[in-house]
């Protein structure tokens, strides 16, 4: 792994080591650019995960402290977890359930095929669905996506079973065990899925991709890498000219330490890399980095998520099997006479024991909530994943009044459900209960809405710079050595799970970051 100096001012350094920060990293270092990388979290392994619910929730979540407001159900349900994502190397690549599907291409141009929707912020992508699937394809192959070029699906699960014979009694016809990131056969280096199941501990095969064990090691290959972990990033310098220079951050001894750079990416999040860029604020920037327009922490997407349990009278045993290895997509679609726009997801869920009551159920004790207990192992489930209106008000601000442990004020996120939203959900919810009653479920039970896992859209990208923060290569309109380097550049959130998409924009603003350092643009 390199060493690279303090005042080495040739260096890319990117901050934060997940799906977007790994990829970009490994596809730098193996064109010869010295990369650093600052991950603000412990380095574990195939070796350290623990498998024990809670002591993994300990070991990979991202913990700091964080505010939320508004009226969707996780400021109520989960007042100090507004989003559960990683903070370790390989960021949520660690515990995601590696599904990998692909926007579709009218997914893209949301404003366009939606019309303006009141209360939105709609706009289109800055770039066409043809060129992203050309990065679609290099992506899953990186990847080893499972239903795409040869590669097989991975097998059916008990929990996949219960689904497959509930759609198809509903008519349903795109129903299968999913486009995943995990090995249904030995590829690239890492073992097949063994079929434990809660994939969300981290994958001791090593069958699930993970820039831990895949992009970030093969960067440390070519000897351009210094990764640094327990390194958290608290602003990024300027010069005179506005052109970023310099990261300043806090090793894990809370030393704060100061790295020169050519070019800085931000791959922190959808919640902390708007956050890093209102804490970077000056003279010459006032409102933050790359937020002359006001859109640094706006339109914040988290998708639309909700659960679906059926209780039945025979055994499921649900957590047999890989997570979200199952999905209908018969609903990703635009129909505005469901009463919304937008498609969604169908997919296969289970949460641990420990866990299933705690996230999973609606709150509040008592015979009743026992009885769904008593039956876990009866249970089949699974949730919705569907597309939420991006809005200016739902967004990322900073908390002056809650600060961290290096007394930042935090990151407050805001969420005011849109119309469009609740009936999406409700709409999903309606049909999940319709495939397990259909197969003769003797009940349906509803869960919450989650902490969020989806991210995105905060800084997003825009052909206008009045509407976004980056161009079409994640490139900030404002200051152009800054990079937004994951699913906080998306424009919209679409109805796909955003893993395979952050992937594929991170291959192609690698291509374009080395083409403008060897043109000296940069």
């Amino acid at each position: 792994m390199a060493r690279i100096a303090f005042q080495d001012e040739s260096a890319v350094v990117i901050i934060g080591s997940g799906a977007g920060g790994g990829t970009l990293a490994h596809e730098l270092t193996r064109r010869g650019i010295q990369v650093v990388v600052l991950e603000a979290g412990k380095r574990q392994s195939t070796e350290t995960f623990s498998q024990v619910p809670g002591e993994a929730f300990l070991q990979l979540t991202w913990l700091d402290a964080r505010t939320q407001s508004g009226d969707w159900g996780v400021a109520k349900n989960f007042p100090t977890l507004p989003a559960w994502h990683c903070k370790t190397v390989g960021g949520t690549t660690v515990h995601w359930t590696a599904a990998t599907p692909r926007f579709e291409p009218w997914e893209l141009r949301a404003k366009s095929t939606y019309g303006n929707i009141p209360g939105t912020s709609l706009i289109d992508w800055p770039i066409s669905y043809q060129e992203l699937k050309t990065y679609y394809i290099l992506a899953e192959r990186r990847l080893g996506v499972t239903r795409r070029d040869g590669v097989p699906g991975l097998p059916a699960s008990n929990n996949f079973k219960v689904m497959y014979a509930g759609a198809k009694k509903l008519g349903y016809k795109r129903v299968h065990t999913g486009h995943m990131a995990i090995n249904s056969r030995a590829q690239d280096g890492r073992g097949m899925c063994i079929q434990q199941g809660f994939c969300v501990q981290g994958c001791k095969m090593g069958a699930k991709w993970s820039t831990l064990y895949t992009e970030i090691p093969r960067a440390e290959m070519t000897g351009n890498l210094d990764l640094r972990i327990e390194c958290m990033a608290t602003r990024i310098e300027h010069a005179t000219n506005g052109r970023v220079n310099a990261v300043v951050y806090r090793d894990g001894q809370g030393r704060e330490q100061r790295q020169k750079a050519r070019i800085v990416c931000i791959a922190g999040n959808g919640i902390e890399t708007p956050r890093l860029l209102l804490l970077s604020d000056s003279s010459k920037f006032p409102q933050g980095l790359a937020n002359s327009a006001g859109q640094v922490g706006r339109n914040y997407c988290h998708q639309i998520i909700g659960f679906a349990w059926g209780i039945f009278d025979k055994p499921v045993h649900s957590w047999r099997g890989a997570t979200l290895a199952g999905v209908i997509e018969d609903e990703v679609k635009n129909d505005p006479s469901r009463g919304f726009v937008g498609g969604y997801r169908m997919e296969l869920c289970t949460l641990d024991l420990p866990t299933f009551p705690l996230v999973g159920l609606p709150y509040g004790w008592g015979r009743d909530f026992a009885s769904i207990m008593e039956n876990y192992r009866n249970i089949a489930g699974m949730l919705i994943n569907g597309e939420d209106m991006p809005r200016a008000e739902n967004r990322i601000t900073l908390n002056r009044d809650v600060k961290d442990a290096f007394g930042l004020p935090v990151a407050n996120v805001h969420v005011d459900e849109h119309p469009n939203d609740q009936a999406m959900r409700k709409h999903a919810q309606a049909q999940m209960s319709r495939v397990y009653e259909a197969i003769g479920a003797k009940r349906v039970v509803l869960g919450p809405t989650p902490p969020a896992t989806h991210n995105t859209c905060s800084a997003r990208m825009s052909a206008d710079p009045r509407e976004g923060v980056t161009n079409a290569w994640g490139q900030t309109h404002d200051i152009p050595n800054l990079f937004i380097s994951d699913g906080s550049a998306m424009t919209t959130a679409g109805a796909p799970n955003p893993t395979l998409t952050i992937v594929a924009l991170a291959l192609r603003q690698a291509e374009y970051i080395s083409r403008e350092m060897k043109t000296h643009k940069i």
